[in-house]
């Protein structure tokens, strides 16, 4: 890259803010998965579909109001991290990247809360390997050398693979039939409770 050092600590302070925003959202990506299968468990597709709405709102609130938060606080940022007024610069540039990917990692992380919950690990773990290594790393790899766009290009690649990511869970979780979900839930449930009890009467 081109003035390696300046661009490696400038993504080093935008990534470090990212890290902080994403505690949150990981709180909220677990209290998803435990709220949703708990009311699939419970037997209530409605409760189940309303911790959604009220789940991803509430994370999506927060995102909005840090986007224009850092939106607009620009190269202020970097003077919590360095006195490097080229460093300062450079995020004052990454500025509009951070914004977008605090808000994209307000709902994505929740989203991915909500697949585990209804017991989609599988598909969870199919979409992020998809979305990151088939499209995110290959797009911010064109974007940031043959385009020259250094690293804002790598940065656009990866955010670009949480988007595509972020709209394939949404698809996902807006087309699930949550009343059939309740029924897979409970015959997990039964199933389970049929093994245990088979092997408590084993050791017995």
């Amino acid at each position: 890259m081109e003035n390696a050092e300046v661009s490696i600590d400038a993504l080093s302070i935008c990534l470090n803010i990212v890290g902080w925003e994403m505690m949150i959202s990981l709180g909220f990506l677990a209290t998803a998965s435990v709220r949703v299968s708990n009311e699939l468990g419970g037997g209530s597709s409605k409760a189940a579909k309303f911790a959604i709405v009220v789940i991803v709102s509430v994370s999506l609130s927060i995102g909005l109001v840090l986007f224009v938060l850092f939106l607009f606080l620009r190269k202020k940022l970097a003077y919590v991290f360095t006195n490097d007024e080229a460093v300062a610069d450079m995020v004052a540039e990454l500025s509009p990247l951070l914004a977008f990917s605090i808000l994209l990692n307000s709902v994505q992380p929740v989203l991915s809360g909500v697949a585990l919950g209804a017991g989609w690990q599988k598909y969870v773990a199919y979409v992020n390997l998809g979305c990151y290594y088939v499209i995110g790393i290959p797009v911010g790899v064109v974007l940031g050398w043959p385009l020259k766009m250094q690293v804002k290009g790598v940065w656009i690649g990866m955010l670009f693979g949480t988007f595509v990511q972020t709209i394939v869970l949404m698809i996902l979780t807006y087309k699930t039939d949550w009343d059939k979900q309740v029924d897979i839930a409970r015959n997990r449930v039964s199933r389970w409770g049929r093994t245990n009890n088979e092997e408590s009467n084993h050791d017995t």
